[in-house]
């Protein structure tokens, strides 16, 4: 048999390290160059310019015996030069360029670069330095944040170089499209996660640093629950929400009923001298067996019938114990706001981005968690300040709390009387047409939940239709408003759009995107569960429980969404033919159009690739300055799309545009049903909502009404200039008694932690 000369052949890598020759990863570099230029082509092509490529190493390297690297590379270049393949010959050879390049940045070239983005971090503050502001809920001051974002200025720079296609990397430097979160690519973590508690409350659960024991009192669910945020927070790049908090926690407020009931009767049996004639374990077993806190009394007839007395001392010790039970369930619930306010996640940098979704239990211990959890968001933080976290999210359902007659129409009233106030909660409605199908009464894992931010996840093409244990993997938001300029009116040199062209970029956009979307679906699919030790270690995920500590995460991420996002209809449709969507309805009907498109082609790709992709309405208003101040440079000021300083966020009516709250909602609610990877519609009040829960649940029902699946009202929050209190202020500060226009003694100004100035 002849001898395989490549088998004494040494490749030397750039590191110096020496290799075996290895004919596969030639193949494998020139299918990458064919792939970068074709969607189809014959694989045998690649076969014979690997066959020229070998023939060529044979020939001239067969008694030289090593070979290096970027000697091999010239030779696929010229190879493939000379085979007329010059298509891929300069996508090869620019991405080797770039690659290149990309290296010397790390060392020499972009040195400089590198150095002034780390000295503007280190010396200026986040009120000078843009980057330091890129999350809200990050200190960009602090030494934790300001580390923090010394990673992220390499890690993007590092994704970009080393971990994506080129033609991804330069489409986001363009501006054409944005990888959000790109810092976070290496790491190859997902998004978001909606948080099954009972699956961590059932068996306790593990930090990765200490074992938690199955919770024993509300006090203890409420604590877990913000622990679970936080150290879920510290494994994935985006927010953590609750899908049902008042059923998860209606469990601990039954075992704190009956810890104060046992403790209640045992004491008020023994003052009145009942002890020794009743048999107390008895008591305490019928206790035990309850599955609520409201029963029929005559468990207890067979104990409470010989004497009206003792009769008398059960009903008192249970009007006790629910009296304790209430107050200790209050109490959790302004100590989870608290936590998930003062609480920090990734090295002390971060408040954790949390969201709550509740309102639908209908138990006597759910509807005390909602009533308990509204109260405490209506008293505030330490000095009635307004708590930021979590975002709160009440869902409104027919049937249990939409409607005067049903069960729970009380707390929706108070909902409304404290969002009124506090500014949440945000409301989402299980009644929509996309939400609706999904529902199964009795079944609180179908209905929808949202990220405060307005993420959501239900349908699912790999397995159950359900909200807990799921999130987003990763989104990227294409630049609508770019490709309307191109192809609309707005430049003068065409009276009418011309939407054949609009409608193949656009197409051609999202094809990229989908793209880009999928290598970083493999990137996250290449990590496993000792990579996210709390995420999947503890089973947050759905599935998760199935996996082998070394074993590959495909299969349990695949039920995660692939989300494309766009921002700017109402620019867009300004460029296209000079007027937005609130303004007309050959506006509405064009936007909708569009977006409709956008969301069957993700429907495309899921039925392509067994994966949720989904259209997301995204959540950029940083992104918006970003497009427009690059599309600015493009194409100067146009007016009503590049002569502010931000693009409208995804479907909405622009916040410039005088209009009223029915015909916002109007306009912007028929958008929701298309956008299943998220939304939200806001309304702005302008006058103080607190005396006038009348007018604000009007405006929650409007939402209701015009299919719009997750809404928030906005309205006059104050801030006291001096001693910082954030809430309703009217005459009087709530937290240090100024007047309008009245200074504070220096003292009381000292004692705020404030300069007064």
């Amino acid at each position: 048999m002849e001898k395989n000369i490549f088998n004494d052949i040494i490749v030397v890598k750039r590191s110096g390290q020496r290799v075996n020759f290895n004919d596969t990863k030639i193949a494998l570099a020139i299918k990458k160059g064919f792939d970068s230029v074709y969607d189809d082509y014959d694989e045998k092509i690649v076969n014979s310019v690997k066959e020229k490529v070998l023939s060529h190493i044979e020939k001239e390297y067969k008694d030289r015996k090593t070979i290096g690297v970027e000697d091999i590379q010239d030779i696929i270049e010229e190879t493939l030069k000379k085979m007329k393949h010059e298509d891929v010959y300069n996508s090869y050879k620019n991405y080797r360029e770039r690659r290149t390049a990309s290296r010397e940045a790390f060392v020499v070239k972009q040195q400089h670069k590198f150095v002034k983005a780390i000295e503007s971090l280190g010396l200026k503050s986040a009120a000078e330095e843009n980057a330091k502001r890129e999350n809200a809920n990050v200190d960009g001051d602090g030494p934790m944040g300001t580390m923090l974002h010394f990673g992220s200025t390499v890690s993007k720079e590092f994704a970009k170089a080393y971990l994506m296609d080129n033609k991804y990397a330069r489409a986001h430097d363009e501006g054409a499209i944005h990888i959000h979160d790109l810092d976070f690519w290496a790491m190859g973590t997902t998004t978001c996660t909606q948080i099954d508690l009972n699956k961590l409350f059932k068996n306790g659960f593990s930090t990765g640093h200490g074992y938690l024991r199955t919770p024993n009192s509300i006090a203890s669910y409420s604590a877990l629950a913000a622990i679970a945020i936080q150290s879920n927070q510290n494994e994935q790049h985006g927010g953590q929400s609750i899908p049902a908090f008042d059923y998860y926690m209606a469990p601990g407020v039954l075992k704190t009923f009956k810890k104060e009931f046992k403790q209640e009767l045992s004491e008020l049996l023994k003052i009145e001298g009942f002890d020794g004639f009743i048999n107390f374990d008895k008591v305490i077993e019928n206790i035990d067996k309850l599955n609520s806190i409201e029963f029929d009394f005559d468990i207890f007839k067979d104990i409470t019938s010989k004497s009206e007395r003792v009769n008398e001392l059960f009903k008192y010790g249970y009007d006790n114990a629910i009296r304790k039970t209430d107050r200790a369930t209050f109490q959790a619930m302004e100590a989870f706001i608290h936590n998930l306010n003062t609480m920090h996640s990734r090295a002390g940098a971060q408040v954790p981005f949390s969201s709550v979704n509740f309102g639908t239990d209908t138990s006597p211990e759910g509807r005390m968690v909602i009533k308990n959890y509204l109260l405490a968001t209506d008293e505030g933080l330490g000095h009635g300040e307004t708590p930021i976290f979590p975002i709160s999210i009440f869902k409104v359902k027919e049937g249990i709390n939409y409607n005067k007659e049903d069960p729970s129409y009380d707390l929706f009233r108070l909902a409304c009387k404290v969002s009124a106030k506090r500014l949440f909660p945000n409301f989402s409605f299980l009644d929509s047409s996309f939400n609706k199908p999904f529902y199964v009464a009795g079944d609180y894992n179908t209905e929808v939940g949202y990220m405060g931010c307005r993420t959501r996840v239900l349908a699912n093409v790999c397995g159950p239709s359900v909200t807990p244990g799921r999130g987003n993997l990763s989104f990227t938001s294409v630049n609508l408003p770019r490709i309307g300029i191109k192809y609309g009116i707005a430049l003068g040199e065409r009276e009418k759009a011309d939407m054949k062209g609009f409608y193949k970029e656009l197409d051609e956009t999202m094809d990229l995107v989908k793209g880009q979307l999928l290598q970083r679906f493999e990137c996250q699919c290449s990590k496993s569960v000792s990579n996210f030790k709390f995420l999947l270690g503890s089973h947050v995920w759905i599935n998760s429980e199935k996996l082998e500590p070394g074993s590959k995460i495909r299969t349990v991420l695949k039920h995660g969404t692939l989300s494309i996002g766009f921002i700017g209809l109402a620019e867009t449709l300004k460029a296209l033919i000079g007027e937005h969507h609130g303004e007309s309805e050959k506006a509405q009907k064009l936007g909708l159009e569009i977006v409709k498109h956008m969301r069957e082609k993700c429907d495309e790709y899921t039925n392509e690739y067994n994966l949720n992709f989904t259209c997301l309405a995204t959540p950029a208003e940083g992104l918006s300055g970003r497009f427009v101040a690059i599309d600015r440079s493009i194409y100067g000021k146009l007016k009503g799309i590049t002569d502010r300083d931000y693009y409208t966020n995804s479907f909405h009516v622009p916040v410039y545009y005088k209009t009223t709250a029915k015909h916002k909602m109007e306009v912007e609610g028929k958008y929701h049903k298309y956008t299943n990877a998220g939304h939200i519609s806001y309304v702005e009040l302008d006058g103080d909502t607190v005396n006038n829960v009348d007018a604000f649940e009007k405006v929650v029902r409007i939402m209701h009404d015009n299919d719009v699946g997750y809404g928030a009202i906005n309205h006059p929050v104050d801030r006291d200039p001096v001693c910082g209190y954030v809430g309703v202020i009217k005459d009087v500060c709530p937290r240090c008694g100024r007047k309008e226009g009245e200074g504070v003694p220096m003292e009381k100004v000292n004692s705020y932690d404030c300069c007064g100035c």
